[in-house]
């Protein structure tokens, strides 16, 4: 493979297609996890097709999700769960823009979707650097949720990317090296 993003993201894309939804298994490993670190708060994503599905997680965390913002900076803020009742102009459900707000800092844990993940907790995003910026100062605990056929050895990295430290998968939770 190149150190090409986009070809990354294009086989990432692909190799999606043929893999099973698992998200139960997934959910049940990151239940586990959560309550094994006594985490209540916990920052979700609204899966889109082909992503692990954590919405179950709502049943014994207080989840919340993000909503993208392109003014005056693209960015994403946080807001309860359950406000999340649009559709993005990426496809997922998202909350309105007078949803109320929460703050980063009152999250005990953050679940990243991602096309692909590297062993290093490196993650392959489709390309709009919310997340990273969102998590630059973020030092809570950071988990990248993706499946185990789109966990790779290494991919391209660059100075703004913020690696996880653990990677969740239908086959558990473990520590990136």
């Amino acid at each position: 493979m190149t150190d090409s993003k986009a070809d990354w993201r294009e086989w990432a894309f692909a190799e999606r297609q043929g893999v099973p939804d698992s998200s139960q298994a997934v959910v049940a490993h990151l239940r586990a996890f959560l309550h094994g670190r006594g985490v209540r708060r916990v920052l979700a994503y609204r899966a889109l097709p082909g992503e692990p599905d954590v919405a179950a997680l709502a049943t014994g965390f207080e989840l919340f999700t993000t909503r993208t913002r392109y003014r005056p900076e693209r960015h994403l803020t946080l807001h309860p769960w359950d406000t999340a009742t649009e559709v993005s102009k990426f496809g997922y459900l998202q909350p309105p823009a007078d949803a109320p707000q929460v703050e980063l800092s009152e999250v005990d844990a953050v679940l990243l979707p991602g096309l692909a993940f590297d062993r290093h907790g490196v993650r392959l995003g489709y390309g709009g650097g919310f997340y990273d910026r969102l998590l630059a100062e973020y030092e809570g605990l950071k988990v990248g949720v993706v499946w185990s056929a789109l966990l790779v050895t290494d991919l391209p990295t660059e100075a703004h990317d913020c690696p996880v430290a653990w990677l969740a998968t239908e086959q558990g939770v473990q520590a990136t090296r």
